[in-house]
C-alpha cells in the first residue's frame, strides 16, 4: 500500500506540474507576470528569484518578497503537483478536481496583468494547461512505442510494427457467465487450457467450443500471479456458441521505428481524447436517463489503487497508464463546469458575446459553488472507493500500528 501511495503521488505530481507549467509558459509568452511558480503546494520551503537590482536571491519559508523583479521559483513542503500564481487572475483556486491551485493575485489593469490581455489571449493562457496534458500524453506514448508498448495485435498495426511477448488476454466478461462466476477479470492473461498453450484466438475458441459441458482447467496470470481456475463451457446466448463468456484479444508489446513512434504517439493521444469524451457522453446520458452511475467509475482512491497495480506490472504499463490519466485530466478540466478551466473559458466566451466581463464577484461566487459541489462529489466517490478497497486500507493501518 505504501508503494501504491508513493507511485500515485509521483504520477499525480507530474500531471499537475506539467499542467501548471502550460499556464506559466503561455502567460509569460503573452507578457503576463507569473508572480510565483512552485513545485508542490504551499507552505513554501525555499525559493529563488531575480531581484530588482538584477541579482538572484534566495527566500526561505513563507517570508514575503518585496523586491522580486520577476517570478519566484519555489519548492514547497507538500510534494504533490505544483501551482502558478498569475498576476490579475480571478479567484483563489481554479477548482481542479485533482487539487490544482492558483492563488489570487491582484493585478488591476497593469499591462502585465492577466485581465489586461485580450480575450483570445486569456483563453489560450487558461487552455494551455489542458494542451500540455495532451502533449505529455503524446510524448509518453511516443516513448512507449519506441521501446514497446502494450497493445492489441491486429492488421491495423502495419508492416513497420515489431511485436513481441504475444499473449491472449481477457478484454470483456459477460455477466453471470462461467467466467464471471469463476472470478475472471479483464486484463487476465490465459496461459493455458488443460495444459495447452494458445497464441491465436481462433485456436483457443475452437478448443473451448468443442468441449461444451466439460470441465476445463485454466491457468490464468494476473499481476504476476498464476491462478488455477476450473470452468465448464456452456452455450452463450450472445454468441450462440459454447464458451465461458469472455471477450479475448491477442496482445503484445508493439514497437515502431522512432520516426513512426512519434506519429503513433500523437495519433493515440488524439484517439484517447475521443474515447474519453464518448465515455463522458455515455455517463451523462445514463444519469439523464436515470440509469445511475457505472460501478466501474473510480475516484482518487480508486485511481491510486489502480496506479499501484499497474506499476507492479512494469514501467511500460505505468507509462501507458500515466498517459491515459493525463488525457483524462485534460478532458475533465476542460468541461464547461464552474471552477474548472473549461468553466473559466466559458465565462470568457460570455464576455465576448455580451461585450463586457461578468462581474468578478458574481463569477467568483459561481466558481466557489462549483468548487464546493466538485469537492462533495470527490468525497462521495472517495467514500465509495474506500469501501471497495477497504482491505488495502486495513492492511496499511495494521502495518502502521503493528
Amino acid at each position: 500500500m505504501l508503494f501504491t501511495i508513493i507511485i500515485f503521488i509521483a504520477v499525480l505530481s507530474v500531471l499537475v506540474f506539467v499542467h501548471e507549467f502550460g499556464h506559466f509558459f503561455v502567460a509569460r509568452k503573452f507578457g503576463v507576470k507569473a508572480e510565483e511558480f512552485g513545485f508542490g503546494f504551499p507552505p513554501r520551503a525555499f525559493g529563488f528569484y531575480k531581484s530588482i537590482s538584477g541579482r538572484w536571491k534566495r527566500v526561505i519559508g513563507n517570508k514575503e518578497v518585496t523586491d522580486a523583479a520577476d517570478t519566484i521559483y519555489s519548492v514547497n513542503y507538500i510534494p504533490m503537483g505544483g501551482f502558478v500564481r498569475i498576476k490579475g487572475e480571478l479567484g483563489p483556486s481554479d477548482g481542479s478536481i485533482l487539487g490544482e491551485s492558483k492563488a489570487l493575485a491582484d493585478g488591476g489593469n497593469d499591462s502585465d496583468s492577466f485581465f489586461s490581455k485580450k480575450i483570445w489571449e486569456r483563453v489560450l493562457i487558461i487552455s494551455a494547461g489542458v494542451v500540455m496534458n495532451v502533449v505529455l500524453a503524446a510524448a509518453l506514448l511516443s516513448i512507449g512505442f519506441m521501446v514497446g508498448l502494450p497493445g492489441v495485435i491486429d492488421e491495423s498495426l502495419g508492416k513497420s510494427a515489431r511485436v513481441s511477448g504475444q499473449k491472449i488476454q481477457v478484454v470483456e466478461i459477460i455477466p453471470d457467465s462461467p467466467a464471471a462466476k469463476a472470478g475472471l477479470q479483464t486484463g487476465d492473461t490465459i496461459e493455458s487450457v488443460d495444459g495447452n498453450g494458445f497464441l491465436k484466438i481462433e485456436d483457443l475458441q475452437n478448443y473451448v467450443g468443442d468441449r461444451a459441458g466439460k470441465e476445463l482447467s485454466y491457468k490464468i496470470q494476473r499481476s504476476g500471479e498464476i491462478l488455477e481456475k476450473t470452468l465448464v463451457p456452456e452455450i452463450i446466448k450472445e454468441t450462440g456458441k459454447a464458451g465461458i463468456g469472455i471477450g479475448i484479444a491477442e496482445t503484445g508489446l508493439v514497437k515502431y521505428p522512432w520516426y513512426l513512434a512519434i506519429w503513433k504517439g500523437i495519433v493515440s493521444a488524439v484517439t484517447l481524447i475521443w474515447v474519453i469524451i464518448t465515455a463522458f457522453y455515455g455517463l451523462i446520458k445514463s444519469l439523464i436517463m436515470g440509469q445511475g452511475v457505472s460501478g466501474d467509475l473510480a475516484g482518487p482512491v480508486g485511481i491510486a489503487v489502480l496506479t499501484g497495480q499497474v506499476a507492479r506490472m512494469g514501467f511500460i504499463y505505468l507509462l501507458q497508464f500515466t498517459a491515459l490519466l493525463s488525457v483524462n485530466l485534460a478532458v475533465v478540466n476542460f468541461l464547461p463546469i464552474p471552477a474548472l478551466d473549461g468553466g473559466r473559458v466559458l465565462f470568457l466566451i460570455i464576455e465576448r458575446i455580451k461585450g463586457s466581463p461578468v462581474r468578478r464577484e458574481v463569477e467568483a461566487v459561481i466558481h466557489n459553488i462549483g468548487f464546493i459541489l466538485l469537492m462533495i462529489l470527490v468525497v462521495l466517490v472517495t467514500f465509495r472507493d474506500v469501501l471497495n478497497f477497504r482491505e488495502a486500507f486495513i492492511n496499511l493501518w495494521q502495518r502502521i500500528v503493528g
